[in-house]
């Protein structure tokens, strides 16, 4: 009895905490360095209440950092809205740090490559310390992934390789495919395009197995990009892919360029999206 009534008031607490964001961080073990992310914390969140949510993986493009969703985004702004008119449902966002602006000596990108194991830490490292911190579900049917540019790619290529992992997946403008495929040992922006051009979604798409395009089948897919975005052509050309494989995938091409001004309307539509496929 007593323990029902402490669990009682700690959810009567929980409703009067607002939204808010917060910085945590995480030992990697894997990229030998500490990286930081910014959490989204829905209004009513309490740690030590009982009460589970779902969680969108929300991640930023080249040159910028764990803080771009938050200081450029709007992100806590447009989440409270949506929330408030009941078109996104309450949900934890975690938005990791995967790059900088000196893209010359600071490691970027979403995916495996020399020196960054980025995609090992994200599934291995990452997933399992944030879901366990912040009362998330953890299994797919409560786990959505979005980003833009680069994070449009990187969130692309995950759900593409762990399609059990993730509900649905919403590319912002998305970086899916480089002609360049050249290394320079004096400049990691390099190792980026080179694992953006062997990581290409549009040729993983087209030459996936019977298997591979089912398990796809089965996350929702939304692709979202501006009329005037330089990346439109490998947008077009996944959705192709995607097409030609019978995959579901819905497409917009609206009004815009590659820029916040596009993104914020993107999110608020990406909301929704994730919330409409998460399981109730």
């Amino acid at each position: 009895m007593k323990k029902l009534f402490v669990s009682s008031v700690l959810m009567m607490l929980a409703l009067f905490v607002n939204a808010r964001v917060v910085t945590d961080s995480i030992e990697s073990k894997v990229l030998s360095c500490k990286v930081k992310y910014n959490v989204y914390l829905p209004a009513g969140f309490n740690k030590n209440a009982p009460e589970k949510y779902p969680v969108l993986y929300l991640l930023h493009g080249f040159t910028d950092t764990y803080t771009a969703w938050v200081m450029k985004g709007r992100v806590q702004e447009i989440a409270d809205e949506l929330l408030q008119t009941g078109e996104m449902c309450p949900m934890v966002i975690i938005m990791p740090n995967a790059g900088g602006p000196d893209t010359k000596n600071t490691w970027n990108g979403y995916f495996n490559m020399e020196g960054w194991k980025y995609e090992d830490f994200f599934f291995n490292e990452l997933i399992p310390q944030a879901e366990k911190r912040y009362n998330i579900v953890g299994d797919r049917q409560h786990r959505a992934v979005s980003g833009l540019s680069m994070g449009g790619g990187g969130s692309t290529g995950y759900a593409l390789t762990h399609p059990d992992m993730f509900s649905s997946c919403y590319l912002m403008s998305a970086w899916l495919e480089s002609e360049d495929n050249e290394l320079d040992p004096n400049d990691k922006s390099t190792y980026v395009r080179h694992a953006v051009h062997s990581r290409s979604a549009i040729d993983f798409v087209s030459s996936s197995s019977e298997d591979i395009v089912n398990k796809l089948k089965t996350l929702k897919w939304f692709i979202d990009v501006g009329d005037d975005d330089f990346l439109l052509s490998g947008n077009i050309k996944f959705y192709q892919a995607m097409q030609a494989k019978h995959i579901p995938c819905e497409l917009r091409v609206r009004n815009g360029a590659h820029n916040w001004e596009y993104w914020h309307t993107a999110l608020r539509t990406s909301l929704p999206f994730a919330t409409r496929n998460f399981s109730k």
